[in-house]
């Protein structure tokens, strides 16, 4: 019978560089940086508001009079951009609020960008919180029309570039969307505002807290027809390929967890920036567990950023931005 002092010694060892914190930092394959984070924000029509978001822990409906602060805060963090969403005082089966040069995402943009101009401002371009329906496109008898719907996005998009968006983001899965904002962009003298398309979308059950706190949840029927099915890898890739030829500067998988092979598929295939949305479902999901004692939140929060980072995504749009930045930066304060 072999003895401890008998076994084989290991010809190597890996755990030597895992034997102190300076080794490993040294070491570290993956970089999670305040830097590759962006933080959504909501912006309601209401004055003077700061509203908690039941389903959605640490998050608020912001007025635009109050908003411009709450950026102060997310830029002093060093985070670079916040992506922004309009909850309209009015809704109706076309989203008018979407283009209105007045609705509630371009006068938060122009405030925004009036008081922390050093901050990026990403505009999601989308209907569905601006329709009586919920839907992201024009219906017709039940059905969502892809054509019809692309005037009004590519109308949505010049309205946030004129009031200021550093970057448009359509997210309503429109085939053809991104060529129809491209060129009205262009046309209306934009031609350097990139496209950050959510390319790769799909249709998930994480989305959940969103549409509460947004208020866009459809009223029949679902998004199926068309957001992307959870099964499929490779309709990603054509779907991303496309939104590349038609003129997009950075793509994006959404959601992030239960995608991590897309977002590596993408980044493999392409050499534009990837981004990833660590969506509302994955963000409550883990403030409930750290609220019971199960985990510890903080510890899996930064664990889950680190993994959709090392999976490829270079930019990562979450909730947990702001408790993430003070972390990163070794700010525990």
């Amino acid at each position: 019978m072999a003895t401890a002092t008998s076994l084989p010694i290991p010809a190597r060892r890996p755990r030597r560089l895992r034997r102190t914190d300076t080794l490993r930092r040294m070491v570290r394959e993956t970089v999670l940086a305040s830097e590759h984070l962006i933080y959504p924000l909501f912006i309601t029509h209401e004055a003077n508001t700061c509203r908690p978001i039941p389903s959605m822990p640490g998050n608020f409906h912001w007025s635009v009079d109050r908003v411009a602060a709450e950026c102060e805060t997310v830029a002093a963090l060093g985070i670079p951009a916040v992506l922004l969403f309009g909850i309209p005082a009015e809704k109706d089966a076309v989203g008018a609020g979407a283009y209105d040069p007045h609705g509630v995402v371009q006068a938060a943009v122009r405030e925004i960008k009036r008081v922390v101009p050093e901050l990026l401002v990403i505009t999601d371009v989308c209907l569905c919180e601006y329709t009586d329906h919920g839907h992201c496109g024009v219906v017709h008898e039940g059905a969502v029309l892809n054509d019809p719907t692309l005037r009004l996005l590519a109308e949505t998009a010049v309205s946030h570039a004129e009031a200021g968006a550093d970057i448009i983001a359509p997210s309503d899965m429109m085939d053809g969307r991104v060529a129809a904002i491209r060129h009205a962009l262009d046309t209306a003298g934009f031609d350097e505002v990139p496209i950050l398309s959510y390319a790769a979308k799909y249709a998930s059950g994480f989305y959940g807290p969103f549409r509460d706190a947004a208020g866009s949840a459809p009223q029949f029927g679902d998004r199926r027809s068309y957001q992307m099915d959870p099964a499929n890898r490779r309709e990603a890739v054509k779907e991303v390929l496309l939104d590349i030829d038609e003129g997009a500067d950075m793509v994006m998988v959404k959601p992030a967890l239960a995608y991590l092979d897309i977002i590596r598929e993408i980044k493999e295939l392409t050499r534009i920036p990837v981004a990833a949305y660590n969506v509302s479902g994955e963000y409550s999901m883990l403030k409930a567990a750290a609220a019971n004692g199960w985990i510890d939140g903080e510890r899996v929060m930064l664990e889950i950023l680190t993994g959709i980072r090392r999976a490829g995504a270079d930019l990562i749009i979450t909730y947990h931005a702001k408790e993430a930045a003070p972390l990163l930066r070794g700010d525990r304060a």
